[in-house]
């Protein structure tokens, strides 16, 4: 028998390493994320809790500092004002003192603008003087105001402070009532317009979306940041945070009040009262922004938590195997396309952060070669722009030159006519084409000062209350005659509607659209007139010119810019009306407006804001007098590095009867002067003098060394900003050359005539 071999089962060695793949791997993971977990969790909880205590007190002690230093600023508001009527009530009452003290009371309400009127009460109660902002002074009137507790209270009390009323059931006003040191002195009411507190209120800054307001001891809206709500004589009595404090109701120190405000939002609100008012103040924030930083912080710990759970994860499983080659990938691809290479791509295939952050330099690089190539046609852009303003600077200065050697030209025509023996009436009328040609030159200069002005920015509007119905017989009186010239109808609609603009730039904007409607109308005519719409009222220019094509509706608004053919066409004018006329709109904040249709005709309108009708007192023409002329035997000096120009104002200056000292600089005019007996009585200095000197400069050295404020204007043919800019700061008058010899005569007779009056004076 063969004996056969039977396999047995091999049994495991128990000294042989056994391997435990995972379990002891996900013990550790497990217990190192979740201390991880414990500890993030933990902290950020009890940073979150801190930060809430921490975040409520702060709100709490900001919000009523800024309730009680609001309250302090409107309490002085109120003690400035009392303060300010305080002065009314220095000397006793007399029926001799009432042009004084009305004069004084006019000087207080110019000094106060938040007083209405203000009355004088003699020891009795009676009304004795009456001034007012809105209504006719009163003197005399005798009315009793000896039971009314107003009064009653400032005799005890010695002043008293009436309660809020709304005038109009608009605006908020209050009484207050001062009385004098003795009882014969009388009291003082003035009515005083809370409207001015809104300054204060609106420069109260609560957070971001926060603010502050007051109410009266019967919870009305008194002062807001939305003036609206106070016009409309909001009650806010209802609010639980008006309630408690109408009804005193103390608060704990650590504990903010969160209620609704006017719209209903929940807010932390804190108040102050206004002593000695009896108001409140509140300050209220939106608990959305008040807790937002709360938010965030909770937000953030989040976040941080999340993060670290993740990366523990990451760390304990990928970071040795999935990092080291996707961050030398990334290093390698950033120095390469930091080197330059645009164009080189990062390759990362891990499906995770690292692939995204590859893909974001990918996509960063692309941006940066969309960039190279977009500044480059940027670059262009902006060159070919340089380019179009250098030809549009050029063209101005080029049409410019043209519209001034024109007259030049003609002038210097007509002068070597003068040479020539003529008859008198051929050396009249050649003087009235001298006189035409040195008018169309002053039109030009004229013109460019005004533009010259309004890019410097020194003009400043100054708005008054106009009723167009004046402005309107103002444009027919001056237009009528150019029209009828023409054979053109100038029909004016009348208006009695009252606007609220600058007198003089309107009137500009006005005259220069009717100018240029007469100048390019040839048949037809002309019509002036208005509409309201929403508010504004439209003044509006008609005409049945030739119209405006589209594509020359923009063009027509520049400088020098006219329609037609300028050479030929003789009705042309500078090309710089409108070039005026939109940045006097501008100015205004008064847009204009066109419309037109060729071969039929245009329509030019300005929309300027229509205020309530009401009686508007206009100034009564002066009456014909005499005019002096103050210039006859004055000493006058004149300063110019300009020889032929000094030389010509002085022969014209002596030729109205004055003595006249020249000079090229100050130095030279004071050397002149000390051969002289008598003071000089007149400076007439060009703004720019040799050597760097300015006018302002000589003028002031020489008032100093004459130790006398003798008067004294400026004259210059520069427009440069900066020139004007310079004149207006230093106040004296400033002329811009060609001076017409009845405008330079007017200003010497007016600098001579202010002298003589303030030395009678």
């Amino acid at each position: 028998m063969r004996a056969t071999a039977v396999e047995r089962p091999v049994k495991p060695d128990p000294m042989a390493p056994q391997r435990v793949r995972g379990r002891l791997f996900r013990k550790y993971v497990a217990l190192f994320i979740a201390v991880v977990s414990i500890a993030l969790a933990a902290n950020g909880l009890l940073d979150i809790w801190f930060s809430y205590r921490e975040q409520s007190v702060l709100l709490i002690a900001t919000q009523r500092e800024q309730a009680r230093a609001a309250a302090a600023r409107i309490g002085q508001f109120f003690q400035e004002i009392e303060r300010q009527i305080g002065w009314m009530t220095q000397l006793p009452w007399s029926a001799n003192t009432v042009e004084e003290w009305q004069f004084d009371a006019t000087r207080l309400l110019r000094q106060v603008p938040a007083i209405t009127e203000i009355a004088q009460l003699d020891p009795a109660g009676r009304e004795q003087v009456r001034v007012s902002r809105v209504a006719v002074d009163a003197i005399g009137s005798q009315t009793d105001f000896s039971r009314d507790p107003i009064f009653v209270e400032a005799m005890a009390n010695k002043r008293s402070h009436g309660p809020v009323y709304f005038r109009h059931e608009s605006e908020p006003y209050m009484a207050m009532a001062l009385a004098g040191a003795r009882p014969e002195y009388g009291v003082v009411i003035a009515e005083v317009n809370l409207k001015f507190i809104w300054d204060v209120v609106s420069e109260i800054k609560v957070g971001k979306r926060g603010n502050a307001y007051v109410v009266d001891a019967g919870g009305r809206l008194i002062a807001h940041p939305d003036i609206n709500l106070v016009l409309r004589n909001t009650d806010l009595s209802h609010l639980a945070q008006v309630q408690a404090a109408r009804d005193a109701i103390p608060a704990r120190p650590d504990e903010a009040q969160v209620a609704d405000d006017i719209q209903g939002q929940r807010v932390l609100t804190a108040h102050a009262p206004v002593t000695p008012l009896g108001w409140f103040l509140f300050a209220e924030l939106p608990v959305t922004e008040a807790y937002a930083p709360l938010y965030d912080s909770i937000q953030r710990s989040a976040i941080v938590i999340a993060a670290a759970l993740i990366l523990a994860i990451l760390s304990g499983i990928f970071l040795a195997r999935r990092m080291v080659i996707p961050i030398e990938a990334l290093r390698d691809g950033a120095a390469r396309i930091g080197s330059g290479e645009l164009d080189r791509r990062i390759t990362i295939d891990t499906d995770d952060e690292l692939e995204a952050l590859g893909h974001q330099f990918n996509s960063m690089a692309a941006q940066l070669q969309d960039s190279y190539a977009t500044l480059e046609r940027k670059v262009e852009e902006r060159t070919q722009q340089l380019e179009l303003a250098n030809l549009a600077k050029s063209r101005f200065l080029a049409v410019a030159s043209h519209d001034l050697r024109q007259p030049l030209h003609a002038l210097g025509l007509f002068v070597a006519q003068l040479r020539s023996p003529m008859s008198p009436a051929e050396f009249s009328r050649i003087i009235d084409r001298v006189n035409a040609s040195i008018a169309a030159m002053n039109e030009l200069f004229n013109a460019l000062l005004d533009i010259s002005k309004l890019d410097a920015g020194v003009l400043t509007p100054n708005f008054t209350d106009i009723p167009i119905a004046e402005m309107l017989a103002r444009v027919e009186s001056t237009f009528a005659g150019p029209a009828r010239e023409k054979n053109l109808s100038l029909r004016i609609v009348p208006s009695n509607a009252c606007v609220r603009s600058d007198f003089i730039l309107l009137e500009q904007i006005l005259f220069n659209l009717v100018s240029n409607a007469v100048r390019y109308t040839a048949r037809g005519g002309v019509v002036v007139g208005c509409r309201k719409r929403a508010g504004q009222l439209r003044i509006e220019v008609w005409d049945t010119g030739p119209g405006i094509a589209e594509d020359q509706r923009q063009n027509i608004f520049g400088e020098f810019y006219r329609l037609g053919d300028s050479v030929r066409d003789q009705r042309a004018g500078l090309g710089l009306g409108l070039a005026i006329v939109e940045r006097l709109c501008r100015l205004l904040d008064q847009p204009i407006d066109l419309t037109s249709t060729v071969g039929k005709g245009s329509r030019f309108s300005v929309a300027a804001p229509i205020i309530p009708p009401r009686k508007i007192i206009a100034d009564r023409p002066p009456s014909t007098q005499i005019v002096l002329d103050y210039s006859r035997d004055k000493l006058v000096i004149v300063i110019d590095d300009d020889p032929p120009a000094m030389e010509a104002m002085a022969g014209l200056l002596r030729s109205w009867g004055c003595c006249v000292i020249t000079g090229h600089t100050g130095a030279a005019a004071l050397n002149e002067v000390a051969e002289h007996d008598q003071p000089p009585d007149l400076i007439i200095s060009d703004f720019r003098l040799s050597n760097g000197q300015t006018g302002i400069e000589a003028i002031e050295r020489m008032r100093s060394e004459m130790g006398i404020p003798i008067p004294a204007f400026l004259i210059s043919g520069d427009t440069h900003s900066e020139l004007l800019q310079s004149a207006r700061a230093s106040g004296y008058h400033l002329l811009h050359k060609p001076v017409d010899p009845m405008t330079l005569r007017a200003m010497v007779n007016q600098m001579l005539k202010q002298k003589l009056h303030a030395g009678a004076a």
